[in-house]
C-alpha cells in the first residue's frame, strides 16, 4: 500500500478514458482540420447552454455514423496548430503579466522571482493554497492573506456547476464574488475532476492499474455501465454530481467559463492519462491535449481581459514524449509552464523526471516565463523541486491534513490526535518559532482537546498554521537561494 504522502507525486489530476489518436509530430498528421473546430464556439449565447448537452445535439453528433452501419465511423484527426498561425503580436511581452528574475543560483537551477499579475505579485518560489469552491477550507480569506498567502487556486469544474460562470460574472467576476479584490488567483480548466471521474483517485488508479473505476468496484454488475466520461476530439461529456445533468466541456467553453471568473491566470483544458498506460496511447493522448491547449489558447487570444494562459506539458515519465511535449507547447505564446500529467509514482520519480526536464525550460525565451508544478506541494516534493527551477507549487497538502489533525511544524508534523503525548503539554505551541495567532495564543493541549471534541474551531485554528507554515517555508528557502545555500 502507498502511503497517502507519496500519492500527490502521480498526476495533479486524475485520469480518463482514452480514445484513439494520431502520431507524435506534427509533419505525421496528413488530415486536414474542419474550420467549424475552430470556430464552432464563437457564437454568443448563455454561458449554461455552452454546457449543457441537448438530444438534438447527441444526434446530430451521431448521424455521421449511421449513414452506413456496416461502416465503422473514424473521426477525422485534426493536425496540430502552427505556431506561425497564431497573431504575432501574441509573442509580444505583456504589460500586465510578466516573470521577473530577482535572483538565479549559482550552484542549481533554482531562482528567486516575482509573477507581476493585476492583482499583485507573487514571489517564487511560492505556495498556492487550493479554494476549491472559492474559499479554502478552514478559514477566511482575510486569515488566509495575513498568513502570508498570495496566489490562491481556484476549481473550475466545482464552479461551474454551483454557482457556475453566469453568476460570478454578474458579481463582477470572482475577485468580487469571493470578496479578494488585491491579492491573484488562477483557475484550472476543470479538467482534473472531470478525468477524475474515470479512474477514480490517484491510489485507485494505481492499485488497479489504470483500470475503470466502475471495474473496480464490482467487474461483474458493473462491467457493461457506460463511463461516466466520455472522450471526443471536440471535447469531453460527463454528468454533474449534483444534479445529473449531461454536460459537454470542451477547450472553447472552458476558456469561456474563466473568462467569466477573471482569475489572473488560466489553464487550458488537457487530456489526464493515468500512471499505468499503454505508450502508444500516452502518445495519442499527449497530441490530443496538444491539439486541446492551442484551441484554448487560439479561444483566450480572441479577448485576452488581461489575462495569462499557462499551457500544461505531458508525457507522462517517457523521455521522448515529455521533450515534444516542451518542444511544441512553448513555441505557442503562452504566458507561463505548468507541468502537468503523471510525475511519477512517488517523490523520486518525481525529482528523476524534473532532473532531465526542466534543463530544457533554461533555453532561450523559456527562462524567461513561470513554471507552476500542479497539484503537487508537499514539503518534500517542494523541497527537492526548488533546486530544479520550479516557481510555484498548489495544493491542498497544508489544509487536508489540518482537518485531519495534523499540524506542521520545523521539527516535523505532529500529530495532535495522541493523546498520550498532547493531553497535557499545558503551554507548549504547535511551533516554537511561529508567529501565527494559533501559536501566539494556544497550546497543544487545549487543541487536542479541540479535536477529540470534534469542535469547528480546531479546523480554523490548525488551516491557519499550517497555511503560515508553508508560507513561511517558501520565505525560508528564498532567502536560502539568496545566500547561495540552494
Amino acid at each position: 500500500m502507498l502511503k497517502s504522502s507519496s500519492l500527490n507525486f502521480v498526476y495533479y489530476s486524475a485520469f480518463v478514458m482514452l480514445l484513439p489518436r494520431r502520431a507524435l509530430f506534427v509533419g505525421a498528421f496528413q488530415h486536414s482540420t474542419s474550420n467549424h473546430l475552430r470556430h464552432r464556439h464563437n457564437t454568443l449565447r448563455p454561458l449554461r447552454d455552452l454546457f449543457s448537452v441537448s438530444p438534438t445535439s447527441r444526434s446530430s453528433s451521431s448521424s455521421s455514423s449511421s449513414d452506413n452501419p456496416k461502416k465503422k465511423y473514424v473521426p477525422e484527426i485534426p493536425p496540430l496548430e502552427d505556431p506561425s498561425s497564431f497573431p504575432s503580436w501574441s509573442y509580444e511581452p505583456r504589460d500586465y503579466f510578466r516573470y521577473e528574475l530577482i535572483y538565479q543560483s549559482k550552484i542549481s537551477n533554482a531562482r528567486v522571482g516575482r509573477i507581476h499579475t493585476p492583482h499583485g505579485i507573487i514571489d517564487t518560489p511560492g505556495f498556492v493554497a487550493v479554494a476549491t469552491n472559492g474559499a479554502l477550507k478552514g478559514l477566511d480569506f482575510r486569515q488566509a492573506d495575513e498568513a502570508g498567502q498570495q496566489l490562491v487556486f481556484c476549481n473550475s469544474y466545482h464552479l461551474l456547476l454551483q454557482p457556475g460562470p453566469e453568476v460570478i460574472e454578474e458579481a463582477g467576476g470572482l475577485h468580487k464574488f469571493i470578496n479578494r479584490p488585491n491579492r491573484p488567483l488562477i483557475t484550472d480548466s476543470g479538467g482534473f475532476q472531470v478525468f477524475s471521474l474515470a479512474y477514480g483517485s490517484v491510489q485507485e488508479s494505481l492499485e488497479s492499474e489504470g483500470e475503470l473505476k466502475r471495474a473496480k468496484k464490482n467487474k461483474r454488475k458493473d462491467q457493461n455501465k457506460p463511463s461516466p466520461v466520455k472522450v471526443t476530439e471536440d471535447g469531453v461529456y460527463f454528468s454533474s454530481y449534483r444534479d445529473g445533468r449531461k454536460i459537454f466541456l470542451t477547450p472553447e467553453s472552458t476558456v469561456e467559463a474563466q473568462k467569466s471568473y477573471g482569475a489572473d491566470i488560466i489553464i487550458p483544458l488537457d487530456q489526464l492519462p493515468p500512471y499505468h498506460i499503454d505508450r502508444q496511447k500516452l502518445l495519442e493522448s499527449v497530441d490530443r491535449s496538444h491539439r486541446w491547449e492551442a484551441r484554448s489558447l487560439r479561444k483566450h487570444l480572441e479577448d485576452v481581459k488581461q489575462q495569462a494562459m499557462y499551457c500544461v506539458v505531458h508525457g507522462g515519465v517517457d523521455i521522448e514524449l515529455r521533450t515534444h511535449s516542451v518542444d511544441y507547447l512553448t513555441s505557442l505564446p503562452f504566458d507561463g509552464y505548468a507541468i502537468g500529467g503523471s510525475l511519477g509514482k512517488n517523490s523520486e520519480e518525481l525529482i528523476e523526471l524534473l532532473d532531465w526536464m526542466m534543463p530544457m525550460f533554461e533555453e532561450g525565451h523559456k527562462k524567461n516565463k513561470p513554471r507552476h508544478l500542479l497539484g503537487i506541494a508537499d514539503e518534500e516534493s517542494i523541497v527537492g523541486a526548488i533546486p530544479h527551477g520550479i516557481d510555484t507549487f498548489d495544493s491542498c497538502y497544508p489544509t487536508r491534513l489540518a482537518r485531519h489533525g495534523t499540524l506542521l511544524t520545523r521539527n516535523g508534523k505532529v500529530n495532535i490526535k495522541s493523546g498520550v503525548k498532547h493531553s497535557k503539554s499545558y503551554g507548549i505551541p504547535i511551533d516554537d518559532e511561529c508567529d501565527c495567532p494559533t501559536c501566539q495564543h494556544y497550546d497543544r493541549s487545549y487543541l487536542w482537546h479541540l479535536f477529540k471534541a470534534k469542535e469547528p474551531l480546531f479546523i480554523q485554528l490548525a488551516t491557519v498554521h499550517n497555511i503560515q507554515y508553508m508560507n513561511d517555508m517558501m520565505a525560508q528557502r528564498r532567502q536560502e537561494i539568496l545566500d547561495g545555500k540552494i
